[in-house]
């Protein structure tokens, strides 16, 4: 599963949390990740972030742009673009500047959108 998009069709992950990885502790990187397994603490990023369908984050998850197909049970902070697909299971408040929801998506919590001319400007802290 990559993530694709009009402006750039490939992704290179910088990092990648396979499917037997399990992983304690904040997990903070500036490139792309590909998360597929389970990551119990902060995820941050200042690429993409991609989550597999299988992998679970017990995280607050922070990201440039992101694609979640799994569970997240945490706040998300996305800069840029959220496509949530309809696997993803999402146990926390959203924050965003553009969401996609596929039809079957299960979200818990409240979902704000932020000004686009703000989010380009300000660096993920």
């Amino acid at each position: 599963m990559f993530y694709k998009n009009n402006s750039s069709s490939n992704h290179s992950a910088e990092t990648i949390i396979g499917p037997s990885i399990k992983v304690k502790g904040n997990f903070h990187g500036e490139g792309n990740m590909i998360i597929e397994g389970i990551v119990d603490g902060s995820v941050k990023t200042n690429g993409f972030l991609l989550v597999g369908e299988k992998a679970k984050i017990t995280a607050n998850v922070v990201a440039k742009d992101a694609k979640i197909g799994g569970e997240v049970s945490g706040n998300i902070k996305i800069k840029g673009f959220l496509e949530i697909l309809a696997t993803a299971k999402i146990f926390g408040d959203i924050e965003t500047n553009l969401i996609s929801i596929e039809k079957g998506a299960i979200i818990n919590g409240h979902c704000g959108m932020i000004k686009e001319n703000t989010a380009d400007k300000k660096e993920i802290k």
